[in-house]
């Protein structure tokens, strides 16, 4: 996966900072490469990426329920054949009945999100059909219909095993998606990870419950603000990156590498509540999958001694006990 990996504790958001922190990176990154970028114009973008992601979480929750629907109007079809025979006139409805798909047809919060952005896989038919028989030839699949009962948590097994091993990795579902929307093409394994991480958090027995955007209203305003700062401080940021560059040509230096350090100083000045420590881990992280091999050693050494030189000005101020060590 492209993304890191989504965290094994609990997910209480579809967003969460660190898909921030990397949609910071791509908004500031195009800020400083176009010719004609405005600070408002960079916060529109970002605000309208945040809200594609979520945007993508609802529709791929709404999959299953397609391929639950083709599996019905099968069934439907078969009913009519001239010479129907007893398993077509008496079909497994397991699959069709599934108490988690269920769920997500139920969640009001769901089926108003996806009318008022007008979401359907209706014109993808192709997909849907090669969805169903693709699942419906795994050894997974076939036990589980053959099961003489099944409980809540055996259908949502089989919607972990079918987010997991159909739609990870599957060409044609990324063709589709990356065909709908460019801001859809670095998101789909990140969101895949919510959804399953959310899956394997849910109790069989609940209702679905559709994870809000935010976490809280914190987290936007962190989002908007680190995208802020990380505009209107890149000259003096890039300033004090180039002191403390020692035997390297600053121009061949990778502009992303740049930009990382410059988000990773804005966040450690201007956010007292995140411990200097998570912001070095996070860029650090950020940089071994959006820059160079070697990145990741250039941004650590270099990101260190900005850090205590900011400290002896007294500007990188932390409120909490411990937010401080780790420096």
């Amino acid at each position: 996966m492209r993304y890191f990996a989504v965290s094994n504790t609990k997910v209480l958001s579809m967003i969460s900072r660190r898909l921030l922190r990397i949609k910071i990176l791509q908004i500031v990154y195009a800020h400083f490469s176009s010719q004609d970028s405005s600070l408002s114009r960079s916060e529109k973008d970002l605000l309208f990426s945040i809200q594609k992601t979520y945007e993508l979480y609802c529709y791929l929750l709404l999959l299953p329920v397609a391929v639950k629907d083709y599996a019905v109007s099968r069934m439907e079809l078969a009913k009519t054949k001239n010479l129907p025979s007893i398993e077509d006139l008496n079909p497994n409805t397991r699959f069709t009945d599934n108490s988690f798909i269920a769920k997500l047809e139920q969640s009001t919060p769901l089926k108003e999100y996806l009318k008022k952005h007008k979401l359907s896989w209706s014109n993808y038919p192709e997909l849907i059909r090669k969805l169903y028989q693709q699942l419906s030839e795994t050894s997974y699949f076939i036990n589980y219909m053959s099961q003489a009962e099944c409980s809540p948590e055996d259908d949502r097994q089989l919607m972990l095993q079918f987010y997991t091993r159909e739609l990870e990795d599957n060409g044609l579902l990324y063709d589709i998606l990356e065909e709908q929307s460019i801001f859809w093409n670095d998101d789909i394994e990140f969101v895949l990870g919510v959804i399953i991480q959310g899956i394997r958090n849910q109790a069989p027995e609940t209702a679905h419950t559709l994870l809000p955007l935010f976490k809280n209203e914190e987290d936007k305003d962190y989002a908007v603000t680190l995208l802020r700062h990380s505009i209107t401080d890149y000259l003096s940021n890039r300033e004090l990156i180039e002191r403390f560059v020692t035997n390297w040509d600053v121009e061949r230096i990778a502009l992303t590498d740049i930009l990382i350090l410059n988000m990773a100083i804005a966040e450690i000045v201007h956010f007292p509540s995140i411990p200097v420590r998570v912001s070095f881990d996070e860029f650090l992280e950020l940089s071994k999958f959006y820059s160079t091999s070697k990145s990741s050693v250039f941004i650590n050494g270099i990101l260190d001694k900005i850090v205590v030189h900011l400290q002896e000005l007294n500007l990188v101020r932390k409120t909490g006990r411990g937010l401080m060590e780790g420096n």
